[in-house]
């Protein structure tokens, strides 16, 4: 599949509830073009043990001997398993609730760093509440749009590196903490 195909899955899908499952399908499948290697495949669904939790898609990251973006968030955030989940709300946006239940998710072992994708940027309680999560636990949520995963699939058609983006993301969010 090329840029050009997911970028077309992404902006097709229908939003709400009717779409979620499409939306998931499409983000899952540009973030394994755009990120695998160097991170491993997703595992996708991901229950814990006794079935409580189900997390949408969680990447390994093998990278912590590596030089890269993904080895240096490693390092910094102990992301030795980077979690995504997928929103695909309609007309309301990710809250405070969504941000936390993806703090819930972030377990010792899997590190602190959790992205929430959407079609839009979430609600200003979200933003309020990660300040709180990572004041208080170091866990860092980064919010990415749609727009976003376009762009990053723009970045990888120039040959460039589109964890670049995410970087940035992660640093944009370090700013504006308070």
């Amino acid at each position: 599949m090329t840029a050009a195909d997911l970028i077309h899955r992404l902006e097709s899908c229908p939003r709400g509830l009717a779409g979620w499952q499409e939306f998931e399908d499409a983000c899952i499948e540009t973030l394994t073009y755009l990120f695998v290697p160097p991170l491993s495949a997703p595992i996708v669904q991901a229950r814990t043990y006794s079935g409580t939790n189900r997390r949408d898609a969680i990447f390994p990251n093998r990278e912590d001997g590596a030089t890269n973006n993904w080895s240096r968030l490693f390092r910094e955030l102990q992301a030795r398993m980077v979690l995504f989940e997928f929103k695909n709300y309609g007309k309301e946006k990710v809250g405070k609730d969504e941000v936390n239940q993806s703090r819930n998710y972030l377990k010792k072992p899997m590190g602190k760093l959790g992205i929430v994708c959407s079609p839009v940027l979430p609600d200003k309680s979200a933003h309020i509440t990660r300040n709180t999560i990572y004041s208080e636990d170091g866990k860092v949520i980064l919010f990415v749009t749609v727009a976003h995963l376009k762009e990053m699939l723009f970045i990888k058609e120039r040959g460039e590196d589109p964890s670049d983006l995410i970087m940035d993301l992660v640093e944009r969010f370090y700013v504006q903490h308070e």
